[in-house]
């Protein structure tokens, strides 16, 4: 991760964003931040320190009290500047994460307006945070209840989704009054901090939205801070887990969605075609650097296995892989040489184990950008429950193809396995698609919807080893997650009689 004075003399610098202005890092450590399409270092981020994180979280508890006592209708519209700055950023922050990313450009300025969602969500604040009120529950007594901020919260987020994930997170979070620390990926970190600057303009407060870039240090010192309440994770089930563990040992919220494998079933009567260019996108887009990418399809009956396979496979050959700013590229490099590596030796495995590798994309080369980190489409055929391929989160442009006899084995498949984020079917069959939801075993679910991703008025997560807590994000369960219930029982009444009551009080 250490880079030599001499390459940080030529590389951007990315520092940390507390209080209100950027920080140069001060532990003497730093990572490397690609471009993926060339296969070259342009920035150095600095890894965070504990002290370093430290500080941060003390200029978020400083902000707290006037924040949280700041009517939601100011903060509201803080969030709807904040809103209308990114939109005016759209191309700046679109390219920033195409060029740290990989992403495709089409796909980054998708995902920003997908977080965009969230942000207009929370400008809806001051209604969401409404309670409830019963008048004269008995005689005099008036009950009602609020909904008030955690405190000082954190968001921990993953590289595919460098805006749209944070997002998620701290406009609902500030919007309900609290004040947040992100700790992004060090892999993509400029997008984070130019949304920390946009917050900044917007109106919030020095301190209320804070960014520390760093690694599991970073992260620890966040888990460990008994003043930080609350905390949400997007990553790998691994990592989601360890979260999990340690907040929870401390008595932290949190919510932490991990890792996916996502299963999309072809009835027998399902239109191959639509089905075709649905897994086209959600197999392939992004790189298939996605929590919700569709990384394995199951036809059903091995007469709809042979017409997906040979209407797939042409369209997989012909896949246009190119540079993240190429307009004409459909999907566009891995985030980094290692990942890349990590996906190759995948494809590898199955083909050991014994899966038939239809279209080959491991030796696949973009003129012109020879060192980018480049795989082409994969598609594998003829894949079993038994093997890694199937069983083990890929993130990659690979697509398994598992065959299936019959309905129920097709159910089988997502409801059984250790993932549980989301699965789609496709069919013009209306039983069959509400019988499939209803049974099967997984949070979110398509109906001839490839990706069901929901919008930002409602939660996205998962089930099983794809979410540890009891909420999701965003949506209700966003606003939920980052506040507390406080009930009020009140009497305002003359003529009580006086002298205590010794007994369970019994309202009349």
């Amino acid at each position: 991760m250490n880079s030599s004075n001499a390459a940080a003399g030529t590389l951007r610098q990315v520092g940390h964003f507390v209080d209100g202005r950027p920080l140069p890092g001060s532990s003497g450590r730093y990572g490397h931040v690609f471009n993926p399409s060339l296969g070259v270092a342009t920035a150095q981020v600095a890894m965070a320190s504990r002290a370093e994180v430290v500080a941060a979280v003390d200029s978020a508890a400083r902000a707290l009290p006037a924040w949280a006592s700041t009517s939601p209708l100011t903060r509201a519209r803080v969030m709807f500047r904040f809103k209308e700055l990114v939109e005016r950023h759209a191309d700046e922050l679109s390219l920033l994460i195409a060029s740290e990313h990989g992403k495709v450009l089409s796909d980054a300025r998708g995902s920003l307006q997908r977080g965009l969602e969230c942000v207009e969500f929370a400008c809806g604040i001051p209604h969401l945070l409404k309670g409830e009120f019963s008048d004269n529950v008995a005689t005099g007594i008036d009950l009602y209840s609020m909904r008030q901020p955690l405190g000082v919260v954190a968001g921990i987020t993953p590289f595919n989704f460098p805006a749209m994930v944070p997002m998620w997170m701290f406009p609902i979070a500030i919007a309900a009054g609290n004040t947040f620390i992100l700790k992004p990926s060090e892999k993509d970190p400029g997008c984070p901090m130019r949304l920390a600057e946009l917050m900044l303009e917007a109106g919030a407060p020095p301190g209320v939205l804070n960014v520390v870039n760093g690694d599991k240090e970073a992260v620890d010192a966040l888990l460990d801070d008994s003043r930080v309440r609350a905390v949400s994770f997007v990553g790998s089930t691994p990592i989601a887990r360890y979260i999990y563990v340690r907040c929870a040992e401390q008595g932290k919220r949190v919510q932490a969605l991990g890792g996916a494998k996502n299963h999309l079933i072809v009835m027998p009567d399902a239109d191959i075609d639509l089905t075709v260019d649905a897994l086209m996108g959600a197999a392939y887009g992004s790189a298939g650097e996605r929590c919700m990418a569709i990384s394995v399809a199951v036809p059903v009956t091995e007469r709809t296995a042979s017409e997906l396979v040979e209407a797939l496979t042409p369209r997989v050959r012909a896949l246009k892989v190119g540079s993240s700013i190429d307009a004409a590229s459909e999907m566009g490099p891995l985030v980094t040489g290692e990942h890349r590596d990590k996906v190759r030796s995948y494809i590898d495995i199955g083909e050991q184990e014994g899966a038939r590798v239809v279209v080959d994309g491991r030796n696949h080369v973009v003129a012109g950008h020879e060192n980018g980190f480049f795989l082409g489409g994969t598609l594998l055929d003829r894949v079993t429950a038994s093997m890694r391929v199937y069983r083990e989160e890929i993130f990659g442009p690979v697509l398994a193809v598992v065959h299936a006899n019959s309905f129920d084995e097709a159910l089988a498949l997502p409801s059984e396995h250790e993932f549980g984020n989301g699965v789609s079917i496709f069919t013009r069959n209306g039983d069959v698609a509400r019988n499939f939801t209803q049974k099967v075993e997984v949070g979110m679910v398509g109906i001839n919807v490839p990706i069901p991703v929901p919008l930002s008025f409602h939660t996205f997560g998962g089930w099983k080893a794809s979410l540890f807590g009891d909420t999701n994000q965003h949506g209700p369960e966003g606003v939920r997650f980052y506040t507390r219930i406080k009930t009020v029982t009140s009497r305002w009444r003359e003529g009580v009689a006086p002298g205590p009551q010794f007994g369970m009080p019994i309202m009349k």
